[in-house]
């Protein structure tokens, strides 16, 4: 048996060129991540390939997500709307009106029982962000509606809430207290191009303990975003169940993941918040072996800008967090690589690069222009077209 193997050109515009006139038949490209950081690069890649995968958190506890997780004990999906609707297909028709319910909240400034009106206009079908919608998508939304509409606690706070997060949260409702099949029937009916699943289908929480000892359970408390930033560095983070008290929990990376994680023709640990969007995925059981079953390239493209929870970890200690996280030891990476490149752009400054220790591990630096215009800020198609040259 013999090995086949290219010389990487990044960007290389043959691939690119051939992608972006077939996209349908383009590589499959895997991610790991949460939040909102790749909603940008995800409305690019979707001209470039349709099988692109994005496993994201479902551990989130803050915004509105958080509202509908204490009142239903339910994952947090305001994630999954956002990066469903950013892979939305949107040359068809209707497109918009879809898009522009699924990203409406509710008025902060009005009074319970205006709001409880507007939903139930939302529920009926009869709202002026329903009337432009066509069946049988707008049967879909309304039923999801109604079935939420009708659970609501009396006391539920509907200030600012996303509608799109309602729709989704009436789905889990209406199917068992699961989320697949809802994300399935709206990826559907929006005609993604793409997948989007979290990356399981529980409804746990994150701790971390800090340098100081302190341990600070709930993502809302960790990302430095809704609250002050952390003023320790986190020294360890795990899944916990519920946000009261100190209970580790272990969770199983379900079969279908799994077969998405090996499968793919790329993996990409990408930018957003390092621990709550990116680590918090790779902390499920199943998913460290997924990656070192699957032999095509494992890149990670750091963060640009400040990130709270980066306190106190430079670049290299990110990577070989990483590393030992899925592998127990950096150096093992060399035998069963979990990570083979480090994306970064060629005059950025990352901070401090050991190309040496970076080269004992196994992990190849790739510098390519990223950035053009914003200095903190990547570029969506040159991020795109880099990685795309990989496949």
């Amino acid at each position: 048996m013999s090995n086949v193997s290219r010389r990487l050109v990044v960007p290389d515009s043959v691939r690119i060129h051939r992608y972006q006139s077939l996209p349908e038949i383009a590589p499959s490209l895997l991610f790991f991540s949460g939040g909102s950081a790749l909603n940008k690069i995800a409305r690019v890649l979707k001209s470039y390939t349709h099988h692109s995968m994005h496993l994201v958190t479902p551990f989130d506890s803050g915004g509105s997500s958080a509202k509908l997780r204490q009142a239903f004990n339910i994952p947090a999906v305001g994630d999954l709307r956002s990066r469903i609707m950013a892979l939305a297909d949107e040359t068809v028709l209707g497109q918009p009106d879809v898009f522009e319910l699924f990203s409406y909240r509710l008025p902060y400034n009005a009074s319970m029982s205006q709001l409880k009106m507007e939903l139930a206009q939302l529920a009926a079908g009869t709202h002026r962000l329903m009337e432009p919608i066509m069946a049988p998508m707008k049967t879909l939304i309304t039923t999801q509606l109604a079935q939420l509409k009708d659970r609501l606690p009396p006391d539920f706070d509907l200030r600012g809430a996303s509608v799109g997060n309602l729709i989704i949260a009436g789905g889990y409702l209406s199917h068992q207290e699961l989320l697949d099949p809802i994300v399935f029937l709206v990826s559907r009916l929006v005609k993604t191009l793409g997948q989007v699943a979290t990356i399981i289908d529980e409804t746990h929480h994150l701790g971390v303990r800090l340098t100081s000892g302190e341990v600070v359970l709930g993502q809302h408390l960790i990302t430095g975003k809704e609250q002050s930033p952390l003023a320790e560095p986190i020294e360890h983070i795990w899944l916990n169940q519920g946000l009261q008290k100190y209970s580790p929990i272990s969770a199983k990376l379900p079969e279908d993941r799994r077969q998405s994680i090996e499968q793919a023709d790329l993996i990409c640990f990408p930018p957003g918040s390092f621990f709550t969007s990116l680590i918090a995925n790779l902390l499920v059981d199943g998913v460290s072996q997924a990656i070192i079953n699957n032999p095509n390239p494992k890149i990670y493209l750091p963060n640009l800008g400040l990130d709270p929870e980066q306190l106190g970890w430079g670049l290299m200690s990110r990577v070989e967090y990483l590393l030992t996280l899925l592998l127990g030891d950096a150096e093992k990476n060399n035998e069963t690589p979990v990570l083979n490149w480090l994306l970064i752009d060629e005059a950025y400054d990352y901070g401090e690069i050991d190309y040496r220790r970076l080269q004992g591990w196994g992990v190849n630096v790739v510098k390519t222009p990223l950035i053009t215009n914003e200095p903190d800020m990547y570029s969506e198609h040159l991020v795109v077209e880099a990685l795309l040259s990989f496949t």
